[in-house]
């Protein structure tokens, strides 16, 4: 029986079963219904025989291909119990016009003689516990085990595989037997011949996984769920070799369900979105969440007209008529990736456009620029692939020159003006300078989306499709740009090559925040050496300010960037684990894993040299793509590649101890905090060389001079101040937040001289704090507005409304967390709520 966790306390479980049965592909069939807030319908799972059993029984392995032997030399005098059938009037209503197989012609297929069950009752087991143990096969039933949360299960059966037409060339026979044993081999092995066939024939592949999705069902199977997951066994099948390796499950979400969010976006239309919950996608689909389950999918998504489909998916999906106002999306994926990647977007987005000579040109400068600078990144290409077979761009010639793949971005109808001003232009240039640094894009395409005002980050990136908040547009590009290239970022590091232990959350987020500062350097195209150095340093100054709060007030046990120490990437097994504290609902406002990684990586390029260092970034992406690593995986090959810092005592184990393994500020760091106070932009802010900390003295003294002049009016001309960048105004407004005590004509003096509403988030947020600590009721406004539309950043607001205890500053709190509650996700509302009540 399965463990009974707290949903927003403890470690998040994953329960899958990996070690017996993997899978290798999914098939979605799906409706979105706004009106019900339900997404319904079916998912084809289909297997392959997971490493654990089949390194425990080869025997029973080479018996089971004795046993398919034999029936493809048997004759046919014996009909299957399930008719061949032809594929345009299957009982599928799966749909797949976006690709085409050569010397195959695609029907459209009808949703009469549906087999969907409208019976919300568990079939067969009444719990759990009457099931066998899933790591004693003996005389019981094998039991396999999906992550699943939130859902109502409405039936499981078997797929007839062996019924659709033209399958006959994976059974080396004419035709299948009526036998039920042979029956079921025959089906299982129709299906390991499917999911094992080469990166070559991928359209076929795609093609019989849409078709055999279609096929009829062959025998209901027993199933039961619990709170985290959905047990299901055939009667009288012992082990997982003869387990239904394709299986078909009817399910609907639950408009509470955790795993997407529906709510209105900014311009008042229903939309429903994946927006990255703790628990993943298992209140979505049924699936396999660990991460060593790498799989590909394909979905079609049938929604009313007006609505459009996003996808992690390699094609740009074009909607075709399913029946009067209901339009179809079908994308597809052929790279394994996590079932926890798997991301979709419906609401009435619009395609942000602009001229095209525009667009040409700001394409055509970045790409000169990155394919320059990207040469020394081909000779690691002759290298043969260490991943999975799939169709690798790594390999393709065309996609190694590909500086800028192909983009869209979309966002409510509302806020199309505010993307077009820098969002559009800004994409193709982050995308050439990601280029420059690490070589191949590992996606095809990428459609970026501005997402609802209730999502909780300020972006997060999945195959193909990076949602960012619409805090990133106001104020500029900076905030917007150094944003996307971080997302940009996680397609090498977080996507192509993810953590095989998932508590590694550095390895994603830690490359994404060192690289972020590469990638945006070169964006920017015209920086010389000097203003590059001054940019990332300042930033390194502002992140080990961030990086010290957090851990003065945090818990130490999440502080730790390798919680599990020894024991992280093992397995039980059966293949279930847990992420540690992965449920802990304040986790997620957390950035210690970003930072504390980020200073890892800077730290190692600084003993390295920034040119080496890249280019052992470059070969690690080159080795790793398409696989999952442990951290001593990329620190290894890194001393390897440069064995003078093994002789300066730099080794893993060093790096384990100083850096990932204890909580707290790394020794190593401590002893750099006081080198970013050189830096020119923080010395400088303008031609004239004034010191920067002359700048927040100016603004000290002039407060003392005002507070003593009582009602004397300040003089326009009588203190100068410099023009701040945006890190700049940052770090000012964060030195100013540190003083007792600052008037009101101090403070408004400061919002007038740089403008402050009309800064980015960033800013903004600085400038909401400074209003809070010094009760300047002039500026609640600006924070109830913060907390309104910069719902991703305004958690840590709440908590200083309330600690002040003062009356309307409470008042404040909670007329703004009513306004925004039912909006919010739920782990959000629930650290709110813990601060104001």
């Amino acid at each position: 029986m399965e463990t009974q966790l707290d949903p927003m306390k403890d470690d998040l479980p994953l329960m899958a079963n990996t070690s017996y049965l993997l899978v290798k592909h999914y098939v979605l069939d799906l409706d979105v219904d706004f009106k019900r807030k339900v997404i319904e319908g079916s998912i084809v799972l289909f297997f392959e025989t997971g490493s654990q059993y089949r390194k425990s029984s080869s025997a029973g392995k080479e018996c089971c291909q004795s046993q398919f032997d034999e029936i493809c030399k048997m004759g046919a005098s014996e009909p299957c119990h399930i008719p061949m059938i032809n594929v345009s009037t299957c009982s599928s209503k799966m749909e797949c016009n976006d690709f085409a197989v050569s010397g195959i012609e695609e029907e459209a297929t009808s949703d009469e003689n549906s087999n969907h069950s409208n019976n919300e009752q568990a079939s067969g087991i009444s719990s759990s516990k009457d099931c066998c143990d899933i790591e004693d096969h003996g005389n019981k039933d094998f039991l396999l085990v999906l992550d699943c949360c939130d859902l109502s299960v409405l039936k499981v059966e078997e797929v007839d595989v062996a019924a659709v037409s033209g399958i006959e060339k994976f059974t080396r026979s004419a035709k299948p037997t009526g036998v039920s044993k042979e029956l079921e081999n025959l089906r299982n092995r129709i299906v390991h011949e499917l999911v094992t066939l080469p990166a070559d024939r991928w359209k076929e592949q795609l093609h019989y996984f849409t078709h055999c999705s279609q096929a009829p069902g062959c025998g209901e199977l027993l199933f039961s769920t619990g709170a985290w997951s959905l047990e299901i066994r055939k009667s009288g099948i012992q082990t997982p070799v003869d387990f239904p390796h394709a299986i078909r499950i009817w399910y609907k979400t639950k408009p509470e369900g955790r795993s997407v969010a529906w709510t209105t976006d900014q311009s008042g239309r229903p939309c429903v979105y994946t927006m990255g919950s703790p628990i993943n996608n298992r209140a979505l689909f049924p699936c396999q969440e660990p991460p060593i389950a790498l799989s590909t999918w394909q979905a079609s998504v049938r929604t009313a007209a007006g609505f459009v489909v996003l996808m992690s998916g390699e094609n740009s999906a074009e909607p075709v008529q399913h029946r009067e106002g209901i339009l179809s999306w079908y994308y597809y994926v052929s790279m394994p990736m996590p079932a926890s990647t798997f991301t979709i977007a419906v609401g009435c987005w619009q395609e942000v456009k602009q001229q095209s000579f525009k667009q040409k040109a700001a394409i055509g400068t970045n790409t000169e620029f990155s394919l320059a600078s990207s040469q020394t990144d081909l000779r690691w290409h002759e290298e043969i692939c260490g991943h999975v077979e799939y169709p690798c761009r790594f390999q393709n010639p065309a996609a190694r020159l590909q500086a800028v793949i192909p983009y869209r971005v979309f966002a409510p109808w509302c806020l199309m003006e505010s993307c077009e001003e820098y969002l559009l232009q800004l994409v193709p240039q982050c995308l050439s300078a990601a280029y420059a640094t690490l070589g191949t894009h590992p996606f095809s395409r990428l459609d970026v989306l501005i997402v609802p005002s209730n999502f909780s980050s300020l972006g997060m990136a999945s195959p193909h499709i990076i949602f960012l908040s619409q805090s990133v547009l106001p104020g500029g590009s900076h905030l917007c740009g150094t944003r996307l290239c971080h997302e940009i970022a996680h397609a090498w590091f977080g996507l192509a090559i993810g953590a095989r232990d998932w508590t590694e959350e550095w390895i994603s987020e830690g490359f994404a925040t060192f690289l972020e500062d590469i990638f945006w350097a070169r964006a920017q195209q015209q920086l010389s050496h000097d203003e590059t150095k001054g940019q990332q340093e300042l930033k390194a100054l502002l992140r080990w300010r961030r990086l010290r709060d957090e851990v003065q007030n945090s818990e130490e046990e999440l502080q730790v960037l390798r919680p599990k120490k020894e024991s992280t990437g093992e397995l039980s097994e059966s293949g279930a684990s847990v992420v540690k504290y992965g449920l802990k609902a304040e986790k997620i406002f957390m950035q210690v894993h970003y930072l504390k990684g980020y200073f890892l990586l800077r730290s190692l390029a600084r003993k390295i040299g920034e040119v080496s260092y890249l280019a052992s970034l470059q070969k690690f992406v080159i080795k790793f793509h398409g696989q999952l690593v442990l951290s001593q995986d990329f620190l290894s090959m890194l001393l390897e590649d440069i064995p003078k810092q093994k002789q300066s005592g730099l080794t893993v184990e060093s790096i384990f101890q100083n850096w990932l393994d204890t909580s707290g500020i790394p020794k190593p760091l401590l002893e750099e905090g006081e080198t970013w106070k050189e830096c020119q932009l923080v010395q400088q802010v303008s031609a004239e060389d004034h010191d920067f900390e002359l700048q927040v003295t100016k603004w000290i003294q002039t407060n003392r001079r005002i507070r003593k002049s009582s009602k004397k009016k300040m003089k326009q001309d009588e203190v100068v101040f410099q023009q701040l960048l945006p890190d700049q105004l940052v770090l000012l407004l964060e030195f100013l937040l540190e003083e007792k005590t600052l008037c009101p004509r101090i403070l408004q003096c400061l919002e007038r001289t740089y403008q402050l509403q009309e800064q980015d988030a960033e800013v903004r947020h600085r400038w909401c704090e400074l209003v809070i600590k010094h009760k300047y009721e002039p500026g609640y406004g600006d924070i109830e507005r913060f907390l309104r539309d910069d719902q991703a950043m305004g958690v840590y607001l709440y908590g200083e409304l309330m600690v002040n205890e003062d009356a309307k500053q409470q008042e404040l709190a909670r007329k703004c967390f009513a306004a925004a509650q039912e909006q919010m996700d739920a782990s959000s509302a629930k650290v709110v709520a813990e601060m104001l009540f």
